[in-house]
């Protein structure tokens, strides 16, 4: 059994230490919006926060969640789409399909929060995740307007 605090809220779910945060969150607490992708941490569709550090749930075992932890999922960035990275990319339309989005998202979440003044430079180095649909401008764009929502 273990304790967590996903989304602000505490739960216990039982499962093996080694499971990956990701199956956890997806099968035992049927939060969905971090994807499956590679499962080698490499394409972000999986990207979560955990203590406000984006990580990539695929291979983050539950046994590396620390006891008072706060896990933030897509689900709980914001409970209605108000978090200013999500308006922006509505506003600009920056999806395409929108399977690896909800990683995108956390990911430039957790970036803009440590550095709210995120130049280009700074987006070509935190923003590893992988768009099969090429969507890397209108991302781009996304994080500079998602700068101005913040103020």
């Amino acid at each position: 059994m273990a304790s967590l605090k996903v989304n602000g809220k505490s739960v216990t779910v039982e499962a093996d230490a080694s499971t990956p945060l990701l199956w956890v969150l997806r099968e035992h607490l049927g939060l969905t919006g971090a994807k499956y992708g590679c499962g080698i941490a490499q394409c972000g569709a999986c990207t979560v926060h955990v203590d406000g550090q984006a990580v990539r749930s695929c291979v983050f075992p539950l046994d590396a969640v620390g006891e008072d932890s706060e896990i933030t999922t897509i689900e709980g960035l914001s409970e209605d789409g108000s978090h200013p990275v999500q308006q922006a990319w509505v506003e600009l339309d920056v999806p395409q399909c929108g399977y690896c989005q909800p990683g995108m998202i956390m990911a430039v979440a957790a970036m803009l929060e440590a550095n709210p003044d995120a130049t280009d430079e700074d987006i070509d180095y935190e923003i590893t995740n992988i768009c099969r649909c090429g969507t890397f401008t209108r991302v781009r764009d996304g994080v500079h307007l998602a700068k101005t929502k913040k103020a």
